[in-house]
């Protein structure tokens, strides 16, 4: 990132969300580093599409930003948990799992990718290794796989667009790896999970050392690139 770079972070409430904007902060060379979210300003509520629209509208004087990054995501809420099996399927769970992992994020390429910074411009989006269709091997978590793995494809499809109109920006998704958060609460994530702030600056070395070169991958937290 170059000196003085001006960077978003949507999804700021959740625990990674919150540790990038941390992160960034702390960082000497970062000018500029907002949170967003539902309870921001400006807000941005992926159940509310016209907010996201908005929110862009509202934050095009403060740019061009040099990061931008999507930390929301759901794997489960109040009234369900992933699926184990198909029997549990339901159109419900599919569509607000899918409006927060997918939808959300795809208007968030529409509107955000072109407040990015034309001469240095990354967009990350946080994936999830589980979505990745050739590394299943367990099954399960239909819902969650699905969305991670649709929003996989949108990421690749609007990185060639952009190879094309905005050739220095560079568009990824990332693996997050296991966070002590309450996403992965129910699944021993304080047993088994980092901390937040451990995986943000983790994920923030990968973004800092990509190039455009490098646009349209799907990169672990460690720079692992891995199969879609």
């Amino acid at each position: 990132m170059p000196e003085g770079y001006r960077a978003l972070v949507v999804g700021a409430s959740g625990a990674i969300g919150a540790a990038f904007v941390q992160a960034l902060q702390a960082d000497p060379r970062c000018g500029l580093a907002l949170g967003l979210g539902r309870d921001a300003a400006p807000a941005i509520d992926f159940a509310e599409e016209a907010s996201i629209a908005a929110a862009a509208a509202d934050l095009a004087q403060a740019g061009p930003f040099q990061l931008i990054i999507n930390a929301a995501g759901i794997l489960h809420g109040p009234d369900f948990m992933p699926e184990k099996q198909l029997s549990q399927l339901s159109y419900a769970q599919m569509l607000s799992t899918f409006a927060v992992n997918t939808f959300g994020p795809a208007l968030l390429l529409r509107h955000f990718s072109p407040l990015l910074d034309r001469q240095r411009g990354v967009m990350a989006l946080l994936s999830a290794k589980v979505g990745s269709i050739e590394d299943n091997r367990l099954g399960g978590w239909y819902s969650y796989r699905a969305s991670k793995a649709a929003l996989n494809m949108l990421i690749k499809t609007a990185a060639i667009e952009l190879r094309r109109s905005q050739p220095q920006t560079v568009l990824v998704a990332l693996h997050p790896g296991t966070v002590s958060s309450a996403l992965s609460a129910p699944f021993r994530g304080a047993e088994i999970g980092r901390p937040a702030a451990v995986a943000a600056g983790e994920l923030l070395a990968v973004l800092d050392g990509l190039k455009p070169a490098d646009s349209g991958q799907f990169l672990s937290y460690t720079g692992e690139q891995l199969p879609w």
